[in-house]
This record gives C-alpha cells, sequence and structure tokens, in this order.
C-alpha cells in the first residue's frame, strides 16, 4: 500500500492541478510505510521501551518538519528541499554503518550486503555535504561564485574510487576492523565529494545540483532497500531516483546546460 500510495504521489505532482493531492498521496505513503515498520519491529518481539523510544523519536523529527515547514515562504522552498535532504543523506550513511555494525560480528556480511551498504555510503554522504552546500549558497550563508581545487573532476573521480577500495576490501576481508577502516575512508571521501563538487557550480545553477542530489539521495534509499531486505524502501527510492534524474535532464536542457 505504501508502495502504491508513493507511485500515485509522484503521478500527482506531475500536474499543477492534482499537485496538492500528489502530495497528500505521498504523506499518507510514508505514514504507512512507518505504522508497517513499527508493526513489524513489535511481531518480531522489540520491547515497549524500544517502540516507545522510536515513537519518541518520531514524534520529535515530524514536530520539528512541521515547525520549519510552516515559517517557509515560496520562495524559499528550494533552500529548505537541499537542508532536509542533507538529513537524508545523513539517515542514509547512518544506517548503513549501523547495518554494518550489526552484521558484521556475526558473520552474516555477504558481497550484496556489502555492496549496498558501501552504495548507500557513498551516495548518502555526497548528498549530505552537497545539500548543505547547496543550502548555504541559496541562503546566502555561502558565496554564489564557483570554488575548485585545480582539475576538480581529476579529483572528484579520485576520491570516488575509494568507495570501490573500500568496498572491495571488504570483500576480500569481511571483518570487524577492516570494515569500520573502510567505510571511514568511504565515507570521509564522499562527504569531500559531495561539498567540493557543489562549490564548484555557480549559484544560478544550485538548483539543478538540487535535482541531482534528490536523485542521488533516491539511489541511497534503494540501495537501503537491497541492504535491509525492505520492498518499500528499494520502491520509493527508485522513484526518487528515476524522478529526480529525469527532472534534472528536464532543467539543463530548459536552462541550456
Amino acid at each position: 500500500a505504501s508502495g502504491v500510495l508513493c507511485i500515485a504521489a509522484v503521478a500527482g505532482l506531475g500536474k499543477q492541478k492534482t499537485a496538492r493531492l500528489g502530495n497528500t498521496l505521498g504523506v499518507a505513503g510514508v505514514a504507512f510505510g512507518v505504522a508497517s515498520t513499527v508493526c513489524s519491529q513489535w511481531l518480531a518481539g522489540a520491547t515497549a521501551a524500544g517502540l516507545a523510544g522510536v515513537g519518541g523519536i518520531a514524534a520529535a523529527g515530524a514536530g520539528s518538519g512541521l515547525a520549519i515547514a510552516s515559517r517557509v515562504g515560496p520562495t524559499e522552498l528550494p533552500q529548505t528541499v537541499a537542508g532536509f535532504h542533507s538529513l537524508v543523506g545523513a539517515a542514509a550513511v547512518a544506517t548503513a554503518v549501523g547495518e554494518f555494525l550489526h552484521l558484521a560480528p556475526l558473520g552474516l556480511l555477504t558481497p550484496v550486503s556489502i555492496g549496498a551498504i558501501v552504495a548507500a555510503t557513498y551516495l548518502g554522504a555526497i548528498t549530505t555535504t552537497g545539500s548543505l552546500v547547496a543550502f548555504g549558497k541559496l541562503n546566502g550563508a555561502l558565496g554564489s561564485a564557483p570554488v575548485s581545487l585545480p582539475r576538480r573532476n581529476l579529483v572528484n573521480a579520485l576520491l570516488s574510487a575509494v568507495s570501490l577500495w573500500a568496498a572491495a576490501r571488504m570483500m576480500r576481508s569481511p571483518t570487524l576492523a577492516v570494515g569500520r577502516a573502510a567505510l571511514a575512508a568511504c565515507t570521509a571521501a564522499s562527504l569531500f565529494v559531495g561539498a567540493h563538487a557543489t562549490l564548484a557550480i555557480g549559484g544560478a545553477d544550485v538548483p539543478v545540483v538540487i535535482t541531482c542530489l534528490n536523485s542521488a539521495s533516491g539511489w541511497a534509499l534503494c540501495a537501503e532497500g537491497f541492504m535491509l531486505s525492505s520492498t518499500l524502501l528499494t520502491t520509493v527510492g527508485a522513484l526518487i531516483g528515476f524522478s529526480g534524474a529525469l527532472l534534472t535532464q528536464d532543467m539543463c536542457v530548459a536552462m541550456n546546460r
């Protein structure tokens, strides 16, 4: 049901007349997803204290989001979206690291789970710092002029390759000590790539960067779906990833980029 509602939400957001309905369907889809997750944890034997903790965190998050959104005007939506995307990226990294710390001591790491963990860490870290820089540029906290190191594409490519090294290293030696070092290197390199790649973009093109980062956050969720064996995360992540990529392409064509 959650997946169907999220698919319908994307379809509704495609037209101005149905955008409000699409937004409502999206909220309902996420709410159903949260409810199903809590129920599955309860059926799996979660304690009352644990469920209460989850409920408290969810309530705090919902209250904070509502308070922030209620103060945002239409012209401030782009930087607000960027700010929220940074939280999505940070959550993806935290979940990936947490899943590794859960599986590694038990000897349950597989090539698929390692690939998903590294992918979620890489994409989530890029989304985190990239979105924070985009927020700063749109909000005026950072200058709009491009800033980058010499041969920035080579620098970004080499640092991105660290994630491939991390995956290969963990597959060769899926131990806790090796995995922690590899994930730490992957996270640090990816955080730098996200900030560096976004800093190199001028202020006028930052909205395009936000849609690109939106796509990256979707693929991070998709990777977590494989990591956690969650059909909902895989479905929603793929929707966000594809829709964000298509929107980025449309904006680049419209802006002649």
